[in-house]
C-alpha cells in the first residue's frame, strides 16, 4: 500500500530536506499531485514544480492542515512544536524531522526496518531521528540478533547539509576565499569549516558532550528499546556537501565474527556491505550521495576487545538520514494501518 490518494503537506518545502522530499515524491509517485507545500512567510509565493504540475508556497499558519492527510515537517524545531499538534489535531498523521518531540514518551520514533511497529500507538505525531542516528541503529539492530549489545561508541564526521542550505553555501563560498588567500567569515558554523574539522555540532551541555551527541546516545537507546544501554558519541562537522560517516564500535555480550556480522547485514533492508578494502573499496560520502541506503565497510574485529566490532557506516543524510526515512515511516504506517486521517 503506499501514498497514492491522500493529500501530503509538506512543511518547509523550500528547504534542502523539503526539497529532497518533493525529489522523492516525484521518484516514487510520478502520478502524485495532490500535495500543499508549506514554509515560512519568507517564501511564500514561490512557484515549485513536483510531477509537472507548478505549485505555490503558501505560508504555514494554524489553517493550513484541515484537507491534509499525511503532514510531512521538515523545518525549525520551534515551527514542529506549533504546527505539529496543530496538524494532528486536524486530523492529519504528522511526520516530524525536528527534535522537538524524539524523547517525549507519547510519540514515536521511527526507523521502520528497525522499529515499525512502535507506529501502532501514535497518537497523531511521529517522529524520525538525528540525520546521524538513523545509520548507527541501521547497522546496530540486525548485529544484536547474534549477540545481545552491552555498548555502543559512535565518532561521526557529518556533513555541513545537516545544518542546513545556509551552510552549504558557507562551505563554498570559504573554499573559495581562504583558496585565495582570504579571510575565513564563520557565520553559519561555529568556526571555519573550509579546510577544517569542527569537534562541535549544537551547543555543549553540562555533560561536556553536545546537544548532537546526546541525541545520538538518547535516540539510539529509546529506538533499539535498550534505555540503560551504554552509548557515547562525538561529532564532528567536516568540509563535505552531502552524507554523513559514522565510525562504530559495537560490544557485545558474546563475540561476534565480521564474518557473521556480514551476513546478518547483507540480509537488513536498507543496508549494502561495501567492504574489500585491499581493492580500495568501502563507503564514502562522495559515493552514498544520492543513494537511499546505509552503507558499511570496513568490518572488523575490535582490536581493544574480544567481544566487540569495529566498521565504518556512511549514508546520505539529506535521503535516509532524513526525507527518505520519512516517506518510508509514511508508507509503513499506511499498510499497517495506522495512518489515522480522513480516507483511511
Amino acid at each position: 500500500m503506499d501514498l497514492q490518494g491522500l493529500k501530503l503537506a509538506i512543511v518547509g518545502a523550500t528547504g534542502v530536506v523539503g526539497q529532497e522530499t518533493l525529489r522523492l515524491i516525484e521518484a516514487r509517485y510520478p502520478e502524485h499531485r495532490n500535495l500543499k507545500l508549506l514554509a515560512s512567510k519568507r517564501s511564500a509565493g514561490r512557484k515549485m514544480e513536483v510531477n509537472g504540475k507548478t505549485f505555490t508556497v503558501a505560508e504555514t499558519t494554524d489553517d493550513s492542515f484541515d484537507d491534509a492527510d499525511l503532514v510531512f515537517i521538515s523545518a525549525r524545531t520551534e515551527d514542529s512544536r506549533r504546527f505539529g499538534p496543530v496538524a494532528a489535531a486536524a486530523g492529519a498523521m504528522v511526520i516530524d524531522d525536528s527534535s522537538a518531540f524524539r524523547m517525549d514518551a507519547a510519540v514515536p520514533l521511527v526507523v521502520p526496518e528497525v522499529n515499525g511497529e512502535d507506529l501502532d500507538w501514535h497518537n497523531g505525531i511521529v517522529s524520525i531521528p538525528n540525520c546521524s542516528t538513523t545509520p548507527l541503529v541501521m547497522v546496530a539492530h540486525p548485529l544484536r540478533q547474534a549477540s545481545p549489545l552491552r555498548r555502543i561508541v559512535a565518532d561521526t564526521y557529518q556533513s555541513v547539509s545537516g545544518a542546513g542550505g545556509a551552510a552549504m553555501n558557507e562551505l563554498r563560498d570559504q573554499t573559495r576565499t581562504v583558496m585565495h588567500g582570504g579571510p575565513a567569515e564563520p557565520e553559519a558554523q561555529p568556526q571555519q569549516i573550509a579546510f577544517n574539522a569542527i569537534p562541535q555540532i549544537d551547543s555543549f551541555t553540562e555533560s561536556g558532550y553536545t546537544r548532537e551527541e546526546e541525541k545520538m546516545i538518547n535516540e539510539s537507546r529509546k529506538i533499539l528499546h535498550e534505555p540503560g544501554m551504554a552509548v557515547s558519541a562525538t561529532c564532528v562537522r567536516v568540509p563535505v556537501f552531502v552524507s554523513h560517516c559514522v565510525a562504530a564500535h559495537l560490544e557485545f555480550e558474546q563475540p561476534v565474527s565480521p564474518g557473521e556480522a556480514r551476513e546478518l547485514l547483507s540480509a537488513m533492508p536498507g543496508v549494502t556491505i561495501q567492504d574489500d578494502p585491499e581493492r580500495g573499496v568501502y563507503p564514502m560520502p562522495v559515493d552514498a550521495a544520492g543513494r537511499d541506503d546505509v552503507f558499511v565497510g570496513r568490518i572488523r574485529q575490535d582490536a581493544s576487545h574480544t567481544n566487540g566490532l569495529a566498521m565504518w557506516v556512511v549514508t546520505d543524510n539529506l535521503v535516509k538520514g532524513a526525507a527518505l526515512n520519512a516517506l518510508q515511516i509514511a508508507e509503513h504506517a499506511v499498510s499497517r494501518g495506522a495512518v489515522h486521517g480522513r480516507r483511511t
